[in-house]
């Protein structure tokens, strides 16, 4: 590898981490890490260990801060990769900029269900598994919901169905209830 190549290395992972934190600045959600890949990897811009190596050292940096739930990460910009941003935002083109306002416009809806509807369990004390359901519009709790189960497969399987059943469970209980 020549000086070159090392230079324009570094300049494309530099673009990679403001693509990243762009998305994350132009939504009011957290983005997972499969959301924010599928964007990345299907424009070409790079492979997906390059991506695991930007995501990692956006995070190391306190660029964004992520959290992760039952084999899930999502990503969140912080008020320092909004000043980075800020500062960098005009090496990111007009055409990439635009392809990843086209992407979330396209995908918004499915992008928000994805962050709004979660779903978690751990192990009680007791030996149980508490599984903890929930739906959320914007910061507010729409729904939430704990169940006790007896084995780690049941608990994983009530958290799977929540994702794709919870309107219906939504629904269900407040026509029951009001």
């Amino acid at each position: 590898m020549n000086n070159m190549d090392f230079i324009t290395s570094k300049e494309s992972l530099m673009l990679y981490k403001l693509i990243v934190l762009y998305m994350l600045d132009k939504v009011s959600f957290p983005m997972s890490q499969s959301q924010i890949s599928e964007f990345i990897l299907d424009k070409g811009y790079t492979n997906y260990m390059t991506l695991q190596q930007i995501l990692a050292e956006l995070t190391e940096n306190n660029l964004v801060a992520s959290t992760t739930t039952l084999h899930r990460t999502q990503f969140k910009i912080t008020a320092e990769g909004k000043d980075t941003l800020g500062f960098f935002e005009g090496r990111i083109s007009d055409i990439i900029k635009s392809e990843i306002k086209d992407y979330l416009k396209e995908h918004s809806l499915d992008l928000r269900d994805e962050v709004s509807i979660i779903s978690n369990y751990y192990k009680t004390t007791g030996g149980e598994y508490e599984t903890v359901l929930s739906a959320k519009e914007g910061e507010n709790t729409l729904i939430e919901i704990k169940l006790s189960v007896p084995t780690p497969q049941m608990a994983d399987a009530i958290c799977e169905n929540w994702r794709e059943k919870n309107q219906e469970v939504y629904n269900t209980l407040t026509r029951m209830l009001f």
